[in-house]
């Protein structure tokens, strides 16, 4: 194989991989369908019952393509020909039915017509999802050629009114391209300043260096008419030649005539043309798929740094996705307990990040310290457990038959442990507060453990398991910082009630406290007394609590908070394991569509710098 063939038919891999692996007509529209169309291809385009299947058969030189009135080309036909070696059997590929050969190029026909139906329906409806069809044949030449619905004026029935602009709309789509070669198929028993194919690749190609005209029908002119005007650029001059078709005639089709005799035939006409006999060698199907595949061959070799640049560039982004997905997981028992491991470790890592302050979402946990404790406490209703008409209640019901007689001990009492109680409250709450922001911080850090992103049955454990770690330090927490209000109830600080007597001597006269003793002064004066050793309390508990519960929830949980996890993960055996490392089938998918990528990036750049080394 020359080395222009072996260039064309690289570019032909490179897209027909690309296809397969839906970087290119499969709406996934990611980061590496700029490869597809950074190769270029040729698109053909024309007007309806222009010639233009006539065209690609001829180039192709088998019968495969569905014929009728009206728009027959419904769905963009991305047409690939592989040249094979001298005697090997021809046969071809759909991408949508994949492994399956072809050999009957009749069933080729039935399929493009039968796939365009599943997509349109059975209506002149058009889409713009693409059939992929390759063809291996050594009467070809490397090629990836484009057939598009062909360009029309007027919507017929069973059509909308926006066929029109939708045609064009999808034709510009390709020709536009930079690296688009136009087609533009125009018959010569028509006027070539009708030609909608001239019309449309004048405006997208105004200098026509991406344009070649092709001129069909040339038997099927006026007798005493010909068209070297057009043929030899009198009429209308483009960068590259013109090349005259002669297809096969509507009888010949009904009589199945051969490709391979139709061929003849056509240089025949040409050859013996007293119009077009010294055009002769530049005229026919065979010399046009030679001249695109030599044009394409020297865009080829002009493009090749930016196309290697552009194939480093994907392996670059594949290489750090492939880092990112992940390696496919070991099967050893051994290396699977150290991937868990691993995996374990890099959440705990991301868990202490966001309580130390190197993440978000530890702060939280000051904020029920610095924000919701002090206004639980504030909102105690105090007030109304020592307003003076309580307080009687409760001296009195402690005095019982002998009323006290100097102070109200047991009524003191029986306030402030009443008074006390109303701590647990906020105690508690403060204690499943935090609770609730390390089990966010554990569903986030799970989150943002990147390594995790594989195995949602993993995710599913650690998050069981930290959740019931979180729980047993709730509990702890929750029992200590009970235990501190249980102690202030305990063991009252007696400093602060013996200055009390020395205040109410300093008060005024002691007969007069003692005749106020049954007035609401006194018992106000309890409440206050209460109040003020209650408000003392307050304040050794708000700065205890948030002690107890970082020491027993927060300071646990930074340091043992999947220790339990790790002895039972340790007892697990590989099947175990296995189903532990069960990898979300989506992350298996997308490792597997990027290795085969990678593997195909790799090859494409090792073959062009071969090819290009060698030239």
């Amino acid at each position: 194989m020359t080395t222009m063939e072996s260039l064309i038919g690289l570019v032909n891999r490179i897209q027909r991989a690309c296809t397969m692996l839906g970087d290119y007509g499969g709406g996934d529209n990611n980061a590496f369908s700029s490869l597809w169309e950074a190769l270029p291809s040729v698109a053909v385009v024309g007007g309806q019952s222009s010639g233009k299947s006539s065209v690609l058969e001829s180039i192709v030189g088998r019968d495969f393509l569905p014929r009728g009135s009206g728009i027959v080309t419904r769905r963009p036909l991305v047409l690939q020909l592989h040249k094979t070696e001298d005697g090997s059997q021809e046969y071809a590929e759909f991408l949508h039915l994949a492994r399956r050969k072809f050999t009957d190029f009749s069933l080729v026909r039935k399929e493009i017509q039968d796939e365009t139906d599943r997509i349109t329906g059975k209506t002149k409806q058009i889409s713009p999802v693409p059939i992929h069809l390759s063809i291996y044949s050594p009467n070809v030449v490397n090629l990836t050629l484009i057939d598009l619905p062909g360009l029309t004026k007027v919507a017929v029935e069973g059509q909308p009114e926006s066929i029109v602009q939708d045609i064009e709309s999808m034709v510009r789509t390709y020709v536009e391209k930079p690296n688009c070669i136009i087609l533009a198929i125009s018959p010569a028993n028509q006027d070539i300043a009708t030609s909608d194919a001239i019309k449309l690749a004048r405006e997208v190609d105004p200098t026509g260096d991406r344009t070649f005209g092709v001129l069909t029908k040339l038997d099927l002119m006026d007798k005493g008419t010909n068209a070297l005007d057009v043929l030899e650029g009198r009429s209308y001059r483009l960068q590259h030649p013109w090349v005259g078709i002669v297809n096969r005639s509507q009888a010949d089709i009904n009589k199945n005539v051969d490709m391979i005799v139709a061929r003849r035939k056509e240089h025949e006409y040409f050859a013996t043309s007293p119009d077009y006999g010294h055009l002769a060698s530049k005229m026919g199907s065979e010399y046009l798929a030679k001249l695109l595949s030599k044009h394409l061959e020297s865009v080829i070799r002009a493009r090749i740094p930016s196309i290697t640049s552009l194939i480093n560039k994907s392996i670059d982004e594949l290489e750090s996705e492939m880092d990112h997905l992940g390696r496919p997981i070991a099967v050893d028992a051994g290396a699977q307990l150290y991937t868990v491991l691993e995996m374990c470790r890099a959440f705990e890592r991301i868990f202490k990040e966001h309580l130390e302050g190197g993440r978000p979402g530890g702060d939280r946990i000051y904020g029920v310290f610095d924000n919701q404790l002090p206004a639980a406490l504030r909102k105690l209703p105090f007030d109304r457990h020592l307003s003076p008409h309580n307080v009687r209640k409760v001296v009195s019901e402690a005095d019982g038959y002998q009323p006290h007689l100097i102070a109200p001990e047991q009524g003191y009492r029986r306030l402030i442990d009443g008074a006390l109680n109303y701590f647990r409250g906020p105690a508690e709450a403060s204690v499943d507060a935090v609770h609730f922001v390390l089990k966010e911080l554990v569903r986030k850090s799970i989150g943002e453990t990147q390594e995790l992103r594989r195995f949602p049955t993993l995710q599913a454990e650690i998050a069981a398991a930290s959740n019931e770690a979180l729980e047993r330090f709730r509990e702890d927490g929750r029992k200590t910082v009970v235990r501190l209000v249980d102690m202030e109830s305990s063991y009252l600080t007696v400093d602060f009630f013996r200055r009390l007597p020395q205040e109410v001597e300093k008060g005024g006269n002691p007969a007069a406290l003692t005749t106020d003793r049954y007035a609401e002064g006194h018992f106000r004066r309890i409440g206050s007394n209460v109040s003020s050793y209650v408000g003392m309390v307050s304040e050794t508990l708000k700065n205890t609590i948030p002690k107890a519960v970082v020491f027993c929830q927060v300071r646990e949980a930074k340091q043992s908070l999947l220790n339990h996890f790790y002895i039972q993960i340790g007892k697990k055996e590989g099947k175990q394991l296995s189903l532990l490392l069960d990898e979300d089938p989506a992350l298996m998918e997308r490792r597997q569509q990027c290795a085969k990528r990678l593997e195909l990036y790799k090859a494409a750049r090792d073959e062009i710098d071969s090819v290009s080394w060698a030239r």
